[in-house]
């Protein structure tokens, strides 16, 4: 038995993580069941004390596993992904600034503007563009941890802190000290108005709607927005969010197909990948967790895309409601799934209207 040159911990968290970037690195077999899967494999995780690592998939055989049925590690991962794999562990191990385009390639013997090419096909984003907003998560989750902000930059991998300050604004929404201190020194206006869902929270910054919220009482409404920004600004407003909150009740009503209204969205680059794509899910049209994956070129991560869903601060502009799970079913919703399902039924019945005042044609013949 040969563990591959792999730290153990990033073994351990491949095989936790599903992470399809280790698809032909290793593989790792299971004492009970007696097969051997890739890292990706989809199967329910064992316990860690029934998992063998072994370096190839002929080490595992020769140590009597079988390969696994579901993710079938006996066929040759896709050279495409494996580059992006490659590409991606690279940029992930850089103790400092990431690599560049050009030392990324060299590293791997391919040129620059197939990598690009590459990359972006697997991921949905560019190499620089992956880079960045890990650094970026990673010095999110420095300052929520409680880190000063020197350490929290120096962590993240950023070089000079006079950088990160000058885009401030557009990366976290405010300064890394503001940041950290869970929004403290932001200014949120917010209002609450009754809706045919109950209670609504639309809550805004000078850029537009920042959080928006469905409840039962304005007490609760109030609460998920105190959550959500525990040491920002909270200060009910009127008037000057009227707009806002005319947009959404339009949207409730059945009157608009969409609340039109400016959005100031803080998020980690994964999370923004799938909120536009969500924005993108035409009124009255569903999608499951595995497609919404698959569309933004992430089919492996289902369960995050699922969790950026849970997160959405803003439904009804960024229309998590529409993702179902695999059979249909209505699977979560954050502000429950009767919500949802109402949601849902409004769509359905206005498309319907619609595809009725065209003589039954439907809409796409229009």
């Amino acid at each position: 038995m040969t563990a591959p040159a792999l730290d153990q911990d990033r073994v351990r968290e491949a095989i936790a993580s599903r992470d399809r970037r280790f698809d032909g690195e290793f593989v790792f077999a299971v004492r009970t069941t007696g097969v051997y899967c890739r890292p990706s494999c989809p199967a329910k995780r064992p316990k860690p004390r029934n998992i063998v690592v072994y370096a190839s998939n002929a080490e595992a055989r020769d140590a009597g596993y079988r390969p696994c049925r579901r993710c079938r590690p006996e066929d040759p991962v896709r050279p495409d992904e494996a580059l992006a794999g490659r590409a991606r562990r690279l940029i992930d191990e850089a103790e400092e600034d990431a690599p560049t385009l050009a030392r990324l390639a060299a590293g791997i013997g391919i040129s620059a503007g197939h990598l690009q090419r590459v990359f972006k096909r697997v991921f949905g984003v560019t190499p620089r563009e992956y880079a960045a907003a890990a650094r970026l998560q990673r010095l999110k989750a420095g300052l929520h941890d409680g880190a000063d902000v020197a350490s929290a930059l120096y962590e993240a991998g950023y070089g000079s802190s006079s950088r990160v300050y000058e885009k401030a604004d557009r990366l976290l929404g405010m300064t890394p000290g503001a940041y950290r201190r869970g929004g403290a020194g932001l200014r949120v206006r917010y209002a609450i108005s009754d809706s045919p869902l109950g209670k609504l929270l639309v809550a805004a910054t000078d850029r537009g709607v920042c959080f928006v919220a469905m409840a039962d009482s304005d007490a609760e409404a109030e609460a998920a927005l105190r959550r959500e920004l525990p040491n920002a600004e909270l200060r009910r407003a009127g008037p000057e969010i009227e707009g806002f909150i005319a947009a959404f009740l339009a949207y409730l009503e059945g009157e608009a197909r969409e609340p039109r209204v400016p959005l100031d969205l803080r998020g980690t680059g994964f999370q923004l990948l799938v909120w536009k794509a969500l924005r993108s899910l035409p009124y009255g049209a569903t999608t499951s967790y595995k497609s919404l994956a698959a569309g933004i070129g992430r089919p492996e991560a289902v369960r995050a895309v699922a969790r950026a869903c849970a997160t959405n601060p803003v439904p009804l502009a960024v229309p998590c409601h529409r993702v179902l799970a695999s059979d249909g079913g209505l699977a979560g919703y954050r502000w429950q799934p009767g919500r949802k399902r109402a949601l849902l039924a409004l769509e359905r019945a206005a498309v319907r209207r619609d595809e009725r005042s065209l003589g039954g044609r439907g809409l796409t013949d229009a």
